[in-house]
């Protein structure tokens, strides 16, 4: 695991590395997109992850925005109570490569790493 870019302070923490791969993701998709980050019920754990590129307009205004110079990460405020302090990895390993989860809030995780227990 690679060391995050910002501070602890931060509600949803990046690796240098994670923030390099979703930037070259969303300049892929060819817009200015930010990332929203969560949770939804469901998976081996009992909750699963969630990441997907949306639009900055689409920011509500209750959610949690975390800038990583300029690229923004965006959470709901009922996801962070299960997400606060995480740390997203990127790995590029040819085996268990692909985006890392590491959750304080987690008492249980499924072997293939995208879902968790609280």
């Amino acid at each position: 695991m690679t060391q995050a870019t910002q501070s602890p302070q931060k509600g949803i923490q990046l690796t240098e590395s994670a923030l390099q791969q979703v930037k070259l993701l969303r300049e892929k998709q060819g817009k200015d997109l930010c990332l929203r980050v969560g949770v939804r019920q469901g998976g081996c754990s009992g909750m699963s992850y969630t990441m997907d590129f949306q639009d900055p307009s689409q920011i509500q205004p209750q959610d949690e925005v975390f800038d990583y110079d300029g690229f923004q990460i965006v959470c709901d405020p009922k996801s962070l109570l299960y997400l606060y302090g995480l740390l997203l990895d990127y790995s590029d390993a040819m085996i268990g490569g692909g985006f890392q989860f590491t959750n304080p809030n987690a008492n249980q995780t499924c072997g293939c790493g995208k879902s968790f227990g609280v």
